[in-house]
């Protein structure tokens, strides 16, 4: 393994949160926080260790895919642990293991929390919460690899090893230009959707956070309430944003370069639409007696699955009280999530697609044992690699969901609480059902449980085998 160029990778990790961390210190400086010292110290110590693990360029470039899972594995590790510092020092979040729990679910865009009463934490801190997600959205490695004058087959493991879905293509030959172009993207649509919250004249902090995890797909909030003080018109604006962010960002790229009809033609983009549009429609009918108007029954269903299925967590209402129907369609599309190529977690639209196509294959089969199909997604002929990847994604996913329920059902909660909780994790969703519904938060719950759903949270962010590559003792042996 080569370990030089994973300490190295490592070290640009904690340079670069070195010099995340000046927004909560600017917020501090601006709310005349004390707050501020600390984050400012900790970004001192991150950048003086990330410059010790920089200073000194990899031996060999020599970087195989083991060497991209463990980089990003890691990486999210330290993030997360460098990123918690400030929390634990601050006594606003005292113990490691909850400190953990909150800026893991912030840099997974997870956006479930310990915090009982949001409003106590410093705007520093809130600050930090919400900007952890529009850092995790696009992946942190990814900006690294935008930014730095690298090149070699290892860009490529990196970029598939931290972005989600079944698989990452290039929008352009190179690795580099294609990370800017994702990042500039996912810029410009944070900045305009900043900007028309602040039309809708909700306060600059409030849109700052709100626009920061929308973009993430991440759901924490600066108030209790969540969403539901937001006007009609800032909470439209909220809902549309979430939906754009779980698109594939290809298809913008596509739009971009003046190639609507292929944008349209996305198989995944009609799915991950058709979904949210019957999502909609079943729910609004069944919660339709609940709410003075047609319209406003219609406005939280869509709020709540565009919150559900781009997996960000927002949420304006209590659904725990909505009908068992609609609760059960929300609780059905926390697994779909969003598209590949998305900010969005969840198992993809493109799996689940792609899986239905197999099923329909297999049958047919059946039916017709000498006809041959050639399974095709998006056009494209579905490569044995590409299915196989997908099959053993699915075992794999299924295996974590049931051991993750087993050890969270011992702190004796209700089926629901414990299902939705590893549901909601796993996907990163952040709320879940019952006892952790939108109106709570997980402080309840065992420490040994809050372990198991942060290995959930980066698990569900990583796409499951960069963790375990992490864990094998295979992966540490000299080849």
């Amino acid at each position: 393994m080569n370990r030089s160029i994973i300490i190295y990778m490592l070290g640009w990790i904690m340079n670069m949160e070195a010099i995340f961390m000046t927004l909560p210190v600017i917020t501090a400086v601006v709310y005349r926080e004390s707050i501020g010292f600390i984050y400012l110290g900790v970004a001192v110590v991150c950048g003086l260790l990330g410059f010790l693990c920089t200073r000194k360029k990899p031996c060999t470039k020599m970087f195989f895919a083991r060497e991209g899972f463990v980089t990003v594995s890691l990486g999210w590790i330290v993030l997360s642990f460098f990123g918690c510092i400030p929390f634990v020092i601050s006594g606003e979040i005292p113990h490691i293991i909850d400190a953990m729990f909150e800026i893991v679910s912030g840099f997974t865009t997870t956006g479930s929390s310990i915090i009982p009463k949001v409003e106590d934490m410093s705007h520093a801190t809130l600050m930090w919460r919400s900007f952890s997600h529009w850092i995790g959205g696009m992946g942190i490695l990814v900006f690294i690899l935008a930014i730095l004058p690298m090149a070699g087959d290892y860009n490529m493991h990196i970029m598939r090893a931290e972005s989600p879905g079944p698989s990452v293509g290039k929008l352009v030959p190179k690795i580099r230009i294609t990370a800017k172009l994702l990042y500039s993207i996912y810029f410009c649509m944070t900045i305009v959707m900043m900007i028309l919250l602040l039309l809708g004249k909700m306060p600059l902090f409030d849109s700052i956070c709100m626009s920061f995890g929308a973009a993430g797909t991440g759901g924490f909030a600066c108030r209790n309430s969540g969403q539901a003080d937001y006007t009609v018109y800032q909470q439209a604006v909220i809902t549309i944003f979430m939906l754009l962010f779980g698109v594939n960002f290809n298809v913008y790229y596509l739009l971009l370069i003046r190639r609507p009809k292929d944008a349209g033609r996305c198989e995944e983009l009609r799915g991950y639409l058709a979904v949210v549009a019957i999502a909609i429609l079943l729910i609004t009918i069944n919660i339709r007696n609940l709410f003075p108007s047609l319209f406003m029954a219609f406005h939280q269903a869509a709020f709540q699955v565009s919150s559900i299925i781009t997996t960000t967590g927002y949420s304006t209402i209590d659904y725990n009280s909505w009908p068992e129907f609609s609760k059960t369609i929300l609780l059905l599309i926390m697994f779909i999530g969003a598209c590949a190529g998305s900010t969005g977690g969840g198992m993809k639209v493109s799996r689940v697609m792609i899986a239905f196509k197999e099923i329909k294959k297999e049958m047919a089969s059946v039916i017709h044992p000498r006809s041959v199909k050639v399974l095709k997604f998006e056009g494209k002929p579905l490569e044995h690699n590409i299915l196989r990847s997908l099959n053993a994604y699915i075992i794999v996913y299924f295996i974590i969901f049931g051991i993750s329920i087993l050890i969270v059902s011992l702190d004796n909660y209700d089926f629901m609480t414990s299902f939705s909780a590893v549901a909601a994790n796993l996907n990163n969703i952040g709320p879940g059902m019952s006892v952790v519904g939108p109106s709570s938060n997980y402080s309840m719950m065992s420490y040994l449980s809050k372990t198991v759903l942060i290995f959930d949270m980066l698990a569900g962010r990583l796409e499951l085998f960069p963790m375990l590559v992490l864990l094998s003792p295979g992966t540490w042996k000299r080849s």
